[in-house]
């Protein structure tokens, strides 16, 4: 069933957010009447990357272990003191790493990667120009590229949100109610609403928006825009 593009706002995909109610710190969430791809636009007055360009604080607890690999020639790295770091991590600059979040050993943390409260990269997980609302879970043998993983996602082990496409154009969002839209961007993974589970060895095409409380079988490869509460078999 298609979906119309008023569904796909912040609003509606992230019902339970509230800026005030997150510990640490949260980026500007795209306006009421934006569908909420435009905060992975680079070029966006309030994309993730211009906000995190915009951040000027760098903070490395003491509590980070000795075999962590640390990159910030190209941006400050904020780790709050109460997040877990586990051991021969890799995470590079700009980045935020919140309240309780949990980054597992050998995990891979690129560039504008925004991990709000409560959040877990696992074990030989790969993260770049994302947000994890609070609660996400990206933890084992992940890809999340240029994505958005609303509160309480979970990822299956081995689930990949690929984010460009192979003749390098910019991402199409299909299955709406308006026809096709051309996002405008060119690396662009995945959107997910709260609550969503996608199951082991899944991949979402570029593009992906699935609304709060999806879920997606193992083994599926998923594409275009889903209502909230769909479940996607095949």
């Amino acid at each position: 069933m298609a979906v119309p593009v008023e569904s796909l706002t912040s609003f509606k995909l992230w019902p339970g957010l509230k800026a005030s109610e997150v510990n640490g710190r949260m980026p500007v969430m795209p306006e009421q009447d934006e569908p909420a791809w435009v905060i992975l636009n680079p070029n966006h007055e309030d994309g993730l990357k211009k906000q995190m360009d915009a951040l000027n604080f760098h903070f490395i607890p003491e509590s980070v272990p000795k075999s962590v690999s640390i990159d910030d020639s190209k941006g400050p790295i904020c780790i709050d003191e109460r997040a877990i770091i586990g051991e021969c991590v890799r995470i590079e600059g700009p980045c935020y790493i919140g309240p309780n979040v949990e980054v597992r050993h050998a995990a891979y943390i690129r560039p504008y990667t925004w991990l709000c409260e409560n959040s877990v990269v696992g074990h030989a997980s790969e993260v770049k120009h994302s947000l994890f609302l609070p609660g996400a879970k990206a933890p084992h043998f992940n890809y999340v590229g240029d994505s958005i993983l609303g509160r309480d996602v979970n990822l299956g082990a081995g689930c990949k949100l690929s984010n460009l496409r192979n003749d390098g154009r910019s991402v199409l969002v299909r299955g709406l109610k308006e026809g096709t839209i051309d996002s405008g961007i060119r690396k662009f993974g995945a959107i997910l609403g709260d609550g969503v589970a996608i199951g082991c060895n899944a991949v979402t095409n570029p593009g992906v928006i699935l609304g709060a409380q999806c879920n997606v079988w193992p083994n599926v490869t998923v594409s275009g825009a889903h209502a909230a509460n769909t479940t996607i078999k095949k």
